[in-house]
């Protein structure tokens, strides 16, 4: 049975992935603009990538090993996920199921026992105390058992607002999922306030309360009675967390994304693989 729904949650990824045709996954405008860039150099190259947008390229190098070497060197000091050759020589290495696991190996129920709180990869995410749309209070712990993609945003951030259909499409692929969920955290603003500006755009993502009332409200609550503030979670706004089913942070990313659907493939490995024991 196990083996049987992680093919079916594998073909489904292969659908809906981006093409590789396209180019790099998940880099935005520049990115693409400097993979061109790198097809056009000389000598050996490489070009890296990791989720999240974060790209990179070397030419000119003395070999191929070098061109590697150099770039995913580069690459690791730029971000803390893993990082991918998607190129070497002009040709194309990195094949797309390789990709659609990038954020394992998972941590087992042991590892995850042993994580300590935060908000980098392999920390367990702090334990918000919430309210869900009804008014029912619960913790972020009680969604564990399930990929959560925790979304802090504001009706009055710009960049907030444009992403959000894009994301809202990403949510819609994945609504009758078991394994995953969406939990929207407005930030600076009342939770009224937010739940109104949402339905009148017609966001049907879940909504949940953190206790923020006014704009100078920057802390939400933690279920052993503390306060997270709120520039613990995000320098910027939006940011979002991917956990795993143990409540593991699996992928962060500050700022809007450029293209959320590009991520369907890892959220559907993350919930057929992650949170085994």
């Amino acid at each position: 049975m196990w083996k049987r729904s992680v093919a079916v949650l594998s073909a489904t990824a292969w659908l809906c992935s981006s093409a590789w045709g396209n180019g790099p996954p998940q880099v935005d405008q520049a990115g693409r603009e400097g993979y061109a860039a790198y097809l056009q150099a000389s000598g050996h190259k490489a070009y890296a990538v990791a989720t999240g947008g974060v790209w990179t390229w070397r030419a000119e190098m003395s070999s191929s090993n070098a061109a590697r070497d150099t770039v995913l060197e580069d690459c690791a000091g730029r971000t803390r996920q893993r990082c991918f050759l998607y190129s070497v020589d002009g040709r194309v290495v990195l094949d797309e199921p390789t990709w659609w696991q990038a954020w394992g190996p998972y941590p087992s129920s042991a590892d995850a026992g042993r994580a300590v709180t935060g908000t980098r990869r392999g920390e367990r995410f702090p334990d918000l105390l919430l309210n869900d749309a009804k008014g029912r209070k619960l913790r972020l712990s009680d969604l564990r058992g399930k990929v959560v993609v925790a979304h802090f945003w504001g009706s009055w951030c710009p960049h907030c607002i444009r992403e959000m259909p894009d994301l809202q499409g990403l949510y819609e692929r994945l609504r009758s999922h078991r394994r995953v969920t969406f939990m929207l955290l407005p930030v600076r603003e009342s939770f009224a306030q937010a739940q109104a500006w949402a339905k009148g755009k017609k966001v049907r993502m879940p909504l949940y309360d953190g206790g923020v009332t006014v704009m100078k409200d920057n802390a939400f609550k933690l279920a052993d009675g503390g306060l997270l503030p709120d520039r613990q979670v995000a320098r910027v706004f939006p940011s979002t967390y991917v956990l795993d089913r143990h409540g593991v942070v699996l992928f962060s990313h500050t700022g809007p994304v450029a293209s959320w659907m590009d991520y369907l493939p890892q959220l559907l490995d993350a919930a057929a693989r992650s949170g085994r024991r």
